[in-house]
């Protein structure tokens, strides 16, 4: 596997992240570290007070997690650095060598510039890759301004519908795949805003999406291509889904996380012809499904599976049944 940094991000609570993670851990045959975007590897969820997979790191492993979740690691380990300046809520950043196998709760900082941080440090006590597990479901340690790559855990978790189980994940995985814009380093210069991009730059006077109707005239009579800073809403696609063509029209965000729209409304936003691309992409690297539901219902592995790899051209398994090549 040729990637620096790989985050594990579930599109729900218990859709099989941290058995996808441990999965990972176990296969890789690689010097690695590992840490988390908020906190897990505990073994009761905070959320649903149900039992879950604890985080089972390897000898070598190079972890870091807060002061508080050091002192209750089942494992022997050495330090090798207290960091002050990533500290938590929970205390400072302990990165720590496992010297035996054993089980760890993970917790990280939140905030995109720490954990980038946290990942360099990782990677100079000798990590040659960095697993980054992404608590309560946030797709931000996904962003590929953090990781390399990103991993997907899908599953009976998001829904018991097939048909919105696929829909939802092949919607997300449209999102992660949008294509870049091919001037990207001009825009990822600009401050926080909203521009309309022709012959030259012009920003906006609003500073968000949410006030976008206060503007003097639509917002698509100053031009049609849009950056946006920030988020890019459900209720401002909807807006412009109102006019009968959008061929014209093309809205740039900063990468994928930045996207906050449905299915419903991305698929007719894109039939007007309008286009969505990103400043930079994530590589999707694999889909992992966990058929269990945490309320005791359970979906038909292969068929899952199966339909989803009818619309997504990319590897799918179950980390209990299937092997994925990590190399």
């Amino acid at each position: 596997m040729q990637f620096e940094s790989i985050s594990v991000v579930g599109l729900e609570k218990n859709a099989g992240k941290t058995e996808t993670l441990n999965y990972i851990i176990k296969k890789l045959d690689k010097k690695m570290g590992v840490t988390s975007i908020g906190i897990d590897g505990e073994s009761i969820d905070q959320v649903t007070s149900m039992p879950k997979p604890e985080i089972e790191i390897k000898e070598g492993t190079i972890f870091a997690t807060a002061e508080k979740f050091y002192r209750q690691k089942r494992l022997t380990a050495e330090i090798l650095s207290i960091e002050d300046s990533l500290r938590t809520s929970l205390g400072r950043i302990v990165i720590a060598r496992a010297l035996d196998r054993g089980k760890v709760i993970l917790a990280g900082p939140q905030s995109t510039v720490k954990i980038r941080k946290l990942i360099e440090k990782i990677k100079s006590f000798g990590a040659e890759v960095v697993l980054i597990d992404g608590a309560l479901s946030r797709l931000s340690p996904a962003s590929p301004v953090i990781t390399d790559a990103m991993i997907l855990a899908t599953g009976a978790a998001l829904t018991i519908n097939m048909n919105e189980l696929v829909k939802k994940t092949k919607h997300i995985v449209n999102l992660i795949q949008l294509d870049e814009y091919e001037n990207n380093h001009e825009l990822s210069k600009l401050e926080d805003g909203i521009y309309i991009i022709s012959d030259k730059i012009k920003k906006l006077p609003i500073k968000s999406l949410l006030t976008f109707k206060s503007l003097e005239k639509h917002i698509l009579e100053y031009g049609n291509k849009i950056y946006l800073t920030g988020a890019l809403t459900d209720n401002f696609i909807k807006y412009l889904n109102k006019q009968k063509s959008l061929k014209e029209v093309e809205i740039i965000v900063k990468d994928f996380t930045k996207i906050f729209i449905s299915p419903e409304t991305y698929t007719l936003f894109t039939k007007k012809g309008g286009k969505i691309k990103v400043l930079k992409t994530t590589k999707l690297i694999a889909i992992t499904i966990n058929p269990y539901s945490p309320y005791g219902y359970m979906l038909n592995s292969d068929e899952i599976k199966k339909r989803l790899k009818e619309v997504i051209d990319i590897p799918i398994l179950n980390v209990r049944e299937d092997e994925l090549c990590l190399k």
